[in-house]
């Protein structure tokens, strides 16, 4: 064996029409180890959520953390997107997709309140309006009917990877909450708000690389069919000249 080891290279990574949803999370994780400054600060608006949730006062106050919510978590969305896609903020497009945002998360505590899974259904129903606004520059209309469109293109990969994120962050958020409580003496609130600062920025990046994945799906899909269509002879025309049938010699008599 020589002295000087071989690096192993990794496999290329798939494409987004055919992006699992274990790569998904693992891309999600790329972006933000590459734009790590500029993703951690998604996870504040999180983390003020998170910190409205504990000190909210019981009654009136409970009403109002979800509308707070909507806003602050819309905003940490739209500039996800800004991150993942690559386009500037400064942009009527993301005004308009922040209040699509605050449309989509308005319901999703109250969904998300009696189980978890139709929350989970509505953000893969809806969620990728904001992004399809942010890129595609729609109404607030025309961007649900898009993101509905996307979703259809493969529900079963938006939802599996919405909840796979979830599931992600919430462990690794547990995990880093019990760490920074136990071992950096902490309170239980800043442990918490610096754990949702820290893994909250995945979910929202990978929500954002869904929207990459469902276009490129909706697009691979319509161009076969376009392909298909193509190679269709061209019909036969009712004025075309046809030739005349031979004439045919009667039969001799039995």
């Amino acid at each position: 064996m020589s002295a000087r080891t071989r690096t192993r290279e990794l496999p290329p990574p798939l494409p987004p029409e055919e992006r699992t949803v274990g790569q998904l999370v693992g891309e999600a994780m790329r972006v933000y180890g590459r734009r790590f400054w500029a993703a951690l600060v998604l996870g504040i608006p999180v983390a003020a959520v998170n910190a409205l949730a504990g000190v909210a006062p019981s009654g009136f106050g409970q009403l109002l953390i979800p509308a707070a919510g909507a806003l602050l978590l819309a905003a940490s969305y739209v500039g996800a997107c800004a991150i993942v896609l690559e386009k500037p903020l400064r942009r009527r497009a993301a005004l308009v997709a922040y209040g699509v945002g605050v449309l989509v998360f308005v319901p999703f505590p109250f969904l998300a309140a009696f189980f978890i899974l139709p929350g989970l259904v509505w953000l893969a129903l809806v969620g990728l309006a904001v992004p399809a606004t942010f890129v595609e520059e729609l109404g607030v209309r025309a961007a649900f009917l898009r993101g509905i469109e996307l979703a259809r293109a493969g529900f079963v990969h938006v939802l599996g990877g919405f909840a796979t994120l979830a599931l992600v962050v919430f462990i690794t958020q547990a995990g880093l909450y019990f760490v920074l409580r136990e071992y950096a003496e902490n309170t239980q609130i800043v442990a918490a708000i610096l754990a949702s600062v820290v893994v909250s920025p995945v979910v929202l990046l990978g929500a954002a690389l869904l929207y990459v994945d469902q276009e490129a799906r909706l697009r691979s899909r319509d161009e076969p069919r376009k392909e298909r269509d193509a190679d269709v002879p061209h019909a036969v025309h009712a004025h075309r000249k046809r030739r005349a049938n031979p004439a045919r010699k009667p039969r001799p008599p039995a």
